[in-house]
């Protein structure tokens, strides 16, 4: 499975991606990061990678495992993008929705199968 040969930065990722491979979605990982904000001279100072990208659906995707009260900051930075990037479609999968997805698939927080 691709999933498994990609090192992701947390093993909520991981999951998010072997699911995508079990139902043959094509994924990109961190293909892209916008710029977000710049300095008084026009640098960079700020971007934003999103997790995903899927290219069938043309939509980017955000997952996070934060507490819900911590995403504030997460949730600034997709705002953003969305006012300097109107076209592109993001989705954010909050911890929530996360647990569902081991609830439903029967996965636990380390990665394994139950």
């Amino acid at each position: 499975m691709k999933s498994d040969r990609i090192d992701f930065a947390h093993e909520s990722e991981r999951q998010y991606a072997r699911l995508l491979d079990f139902y043959q979605i094509e994924w990109e990982y961190e293909p892209r990061s916008f710029d977000i904000e710049w300095d008084e001279q026009g640098e960079v100072v700020k971007q934003f990678t999103p997790d995903f990208y899927l290219p069938q659906f043309e939509t980017y995707i955000e997952v996070t495992t934060m507490n819900q009260k911590l995403v504030t900051k997460k949730n600034k930075k997709v705002r953003r993008l969305r006012e300097l990037y109107p076209d592109c479609k993001i989705k954010i999968f909050y911890q929530r929705d996360y647990l569902a997805l081991l609830q439903k698939y029967g996965l636990d927080r380390d990665g394994d199968d139950r």
